[in-house]
């Protein structure tokens, strides 16, 4: 059985890599040069640090199928949300399935701020929050607060200028501010009259009543 892993010092190229039931018990310094790995099974052996195992792994952006179960460090409570964090290109662990709903409990628990700002994004829907408060969801709810611009004249920039924000939320209102607003506009064209009617009649037109109605 395996106990060191100096024998994989030149083997830059790897994609697959089986280690599985062995008697590893740390692997700090020896597998982070791969980084074109997408397979690694490291289940059935004694890791026991799982802030350290999971650091080694960091750089290895292509990996997606990843097991690491029946090691000490599988025990931890946080265990599967915590790779599946820091590990974000992993698709497949223990055998099973990363969800969506699993990444967004990660995310809600290891970087909260983040996680707030991304629910308080609406994409495809319209979000039924008043203006006048931040615009969040219901784990992320703060008082009411003014819309602090970067300056005098940011309401003068198009809405796909980038302005710095000194706090995202305050970006997200405004997106939410600018981009959910709807414009009807209702003219009454039987009172319009046609280009040959103007040039018959020779005279100035008079300007027509124009029915605008603007919705957030």
């Amino acid at each position: 059985q395996i106990q060191d892993l100096t024998f994989l010092i030149k083997n830059y190229c790897l994609t697959e890599l089986y280690l599985n039931n062995n008697e590893l018990t740390d692997i700090s310094d020896a597998l982070k040069h791969l980084r074109a790995l997408q397979i690694l099974l490291l289940h059935n052996n004694q890791l026991k640090k799982l802030d350290k195992t999971v650091k080694e792994l960091k750089g290895m952006i292509s990996l997606q199928t990843l097991n690491l179960f029946h090691n000490p460090l599988a025990q931890d409570p946080d265990y599967r949300l915590y790779v599946i964090y820091f590990l974000p290109s992993v698709q497949l662990l223990d055998r099973k399935s990363v969800t969506q709903r699993e990444r967004e409990s990660a995310l809600h628990l290891y970087d909260r701020k983040r996680s707030c700002v991304v629910q308080s994004i609406a994409f495809g829907k319209r979000v039924n929050t008043p203006l006048a408060t931040a615009v969040g969801s219901s784990r992320c709810t703060q008082p009411a607060r003014r819309l602090m611009m970067p300056s005098d004249n940011a309401h003068l920039l198009c809405s796909f200028c980038r302005i710095p924000f000194e706090n995202p939320e305050d970006a997200i209102l405004l997106r939410a501010m600018t981009r959910s607003l709807m414009e009807f506009s209702s003219v009454d064209w039987n009172k319009v009259a046609t280009c040959q009617e103007r040039r018959l009649e020779n005279k100035v037109e008079e300007p027509h009543e124009k029915l605008t109605v603007q919705f957030r």
